[in-house]
């Protein structure tokens, strides 16, 4: 990567100085987050970068972790993509940091104490709540560096927070654009629902721009408390160009249901860990991926299943789609612990190989410390059924949208799971733009 001019103002690199200035633009902030901002600052710069020793990082490409020369926006983009429409309550639209676009809860959500806000109004206005959850259950999948820079840089994301019993109807979502060749993002959300709360997030993350060079490091912090029901919806569009780490921590509660569906679609080189832990008797976690790998891009998938209450249950399903020189690395772990009798876990990492050039690396696996457990894992990768392809051509469909049909209907079993069908349209519509040829 192309070293970067030296300059004196705002747009210096991510180092000690332009840390500092972050810091003095938040200090109004609580001290509780100025103290957390510097430790995990400390921790980035003590944490070494990942090393081929790291079994976390098996069949990843180390050489593409070169996160010198990148800066940090200051001014918004006047080019915000927009998700395809479909229904919702509110919205909050980020563009290189800034609030560019919002649309506010109905009043009578906002009576019910509903909130939903960026992330540094809410720290104003809520922060006891944010410091009770907030990365309470890290997901230590490996990028615990790139988790520390984003808590020492973070500036974006929204709050949600859903009091006991309120639901809400229609999703919110939360959009964060990044513009300008060379610029970082490092969105955190944080979405806590109460008691027998139920709410649906959609969050996306865009390049304005196809093929400028950006770095990304976002988290979520997921909790719903018993008898909750969350579903999270997690679109990454970046650029051709872009690093991107997402890590997302999902905690279930006691008879609480959380559906989370991540959707790739971008990036050059891109890693996603996602850790869920089923702490209450009743538990049910749905962990669901959808990425179309194409070009020479790499896409990075590390899940752990954690099942600490006995009675609880999981279902794992990635599926990728791989085109051209395309690869995929999927590693994922079902843990039972000693208490957790009758789990019922699985766990299933399925590959549809379009080119010969493509490559798909699987490693689930189990961990299992109770006696009375129903747990399975497995791993496919397979080529579009020849038969399937001849039937729709012999019915006149060209090749190329006989192969797009088989690829939606191999996703289908996944974007099914949502009960929301303007949202299913969506995806969508975001897919076919991505395979269509």
């Amino acid at each position: 990567m192309s070293a970067l001019p030296n300059t004196t103002d705002l747009s210096i690199g991510l180092n000690a100085e332009r840390f500092a200035t972050h810091m003095g633009q938040r200090a109004a902030l609580p001290d509780w987050w100025l103290e957390s901002k510097k430790e995990a600052w400390n921790q980035f710069n003590a944490l070494p970068l990942p090393t081929r020793s790291d079994e976390r990082w098996r069949f990843s490409n180390l050489k593409g972790l070169d996160i010198e020369g990148y800066l940090l926006p200051e001014e918004a983009s006047i080019h915000v993509p927009q998700l395809p429409d479909f229904a919702h309550a509110a919205e909050i639209t980020f563009s290189n940091r800034q609030v560019v676009g919002r649309q506010t809860l109905p009043p009578e959500l906002i009576e019910k104490g509903v909130v939903f806000a960026p992330l540094n109004e809410a720290l104003r206005d809520h922060g006891a709540v944010i410091r009770k959850y907030f990365q309470k259950y890290p997901a230590n999948l490996g990028s615990e560096k790139f988790v520390a820079l984003n808590t020492a840089f973070t500036a974006t994301g929204a709050v949600l927070y859903v009091p006991k019993g309120v639901e809400i109807n229609s999703p919110v979502i939360v959009q964060h654009t990044l513009s300008g060749d060379h610029k970082a993002a490092f969105p955190h959300t944080l979405v806590i629902l109460e008691d027998s709360a139920k709410a649906t997030l959609v969050e996306y993350f865009v390049s304005a721009v196809s093929d400028e060079v950006h770095l990304v490091s976002g988290v979520n912090d997921l909790h719903a408390a018993p008898g909750a029901q969350l579903t999270y919806v997690g679109v990454q569009n970046w650029s051709r160009r872009t690093l991107a780490f997402q890590t997302n921590s999902i905690a279930v509660e006691r008879d609480a249901r959380v559906l989370s569906l991540n959707l790739h679609l971008g990036g050059n080189q891109t890693r996603h860990e996602s850790h869920s832990r089923l702490l209450g008797s009743g538990a049910h976690c749905e962990m669901l991926a959808l990425t179309v790998a194409s070009g020479d891009h790499e896409f990075d998938q590390r899940t752990l299943q954690t099942h600490v209450a006995p009675n609880t249950s999981s279902n794992l399903l990635y599926k990728n789609a791989l085109l051209d020189q395309a690869k995929t690395i999927f590693s994922g772990l079902i843990v039972v612990e000693p208490d957790a009798q009758k789990t019922d876990a699985y766990q299933s990492n399925r590959n549809l190989m379009l080119s010969d050039d493509a490559a798909a690396d699987s490693l689930p696996g189990l961990e299992i410390e109770a006696n009375d457990v129903r747990c399975s894992h497995g791993a496919t990768s397979s080529r579009i059924d020849a038969d399937q392809l001849y039937y729709l051509q012999s019915r006149g469909i060209p090749a190329a949208q006989a192969n797009e049909l088989l690829i939606f209907g191999f996703f289908e079993e996944v974007l099914n799971k949502l009960e929301d069908q303007k949202l299913h349209a969506a995806l969508s519509t975001l897919i076919q733009s991505k395979i269509k040829t």
